[in-house]
């Protein structure tokens, strides 16, 4: 029979490495079965899950916009009163949002693509916080213009965003026909009673969003979003939470 002596701090060290794991698997075990709510979906609100998880996967870091796309416009519409819910929805001061890493690199594309063609994106929507889903649900409880908050949003999950189009010299908007959150049929893709000029417009934004890899939404010509929604959780982390982060470096 052959001894082995093992020296005390290798052990003591073997010990505190094996508790190590054991509390790593513990925390991840627990963030992963996240309690869901009311309406039977895990929310993330925990700003350290967040970071964890970004550590873990780089597309899930939140971008904000301006800093990798530095001449797109914002007209934040729930920043503001002039929304469908006639009120602030999100801080006063929020004159910023984000997107996940790899919607807002496809975004960047496609602001790069209409540049060169003379015209830019205006965003009205991107990030938006879970609670925020949940106030607009409550009022209109219509899927074809409000996420069900039992399904969350592409607008949660950081992969979605609401736009339109200006031209790049003078930044007025083109003509869409309706303006944004029209909940009627007007704002459907496949409502054709428009002008020529019309639904040239909305196919220049459809094509051109959809050839970097967004997807829209049947009601609102201005809503579109990366197809891989499970790979993203859905947040409820605040605007001033995410503004803290880093600027990426490009």
């Amino acid at each position: 029979m052959i001894s082995v002596i093992i020296c005390p701090k290798i052990m003591q060290g073997y010990r505190f490495f094996i508790t190590f794991l054991l509390i790593l698997d513990i925390y991840y075990s627990v963030a992963q079965k996240r309690p869901e709510n009311k309406y039977g979906v895990a929310v993330l609100f925990d700003k350290n899950e967040f970071f964890s998880g970004v550590a873990r996967d780089s597309s899930k870091a939140m971008v904000e916009l301006k800093q990798l796309i530095p001449n797109i416009t914002y007209e934040l519409r729930y920043s503001g009163r002039m929304n469908f819910m006639k009120k602030r929805m999100y801080p006063k001061n929020t004159t910023y949002t984000f997107l996940r890493s790899p919607a807002a690199a496809a975004l960047r594309l496609v602001q790069l693509d209409l540049n060169g063609r003379g015209y830019a994106v205006k965003v009205w929507d991107a990030y938006r916080p879970y609670s925020v889903t949940v106030d607009f649900w409550e009022l209109v409880k219509d899927e074809r213009y409000v996420a069900d908050p039992g399904k969350g949003s592409g607008h949660n999950r950081g992969i979605a965003v609401d736009l339109t189009l200006i031209e790049l010299s003078s930044g007025k908007e083109l003509d869409m026909g309706t303006g944004f959150d029209n909940f009627t049929d007007t704002a459907h893709h496949d409502f054709q009673n428009l002008s020529p000029a019309v639904l040239s417009n909305r196919r220049l934004l459809k094509t051109t969003m959809e050839k970097y890899g967004f997807v829209s939404f049947p009601s609102e010509w201005w809503h579109y979003s990366l197809q891989n929604s499970s790979s993203f959780e859905i947040l409820d982390i605040p605007f001033k939470t995410l503004k803290k982060v880093p600027p990426i470096q490009r």
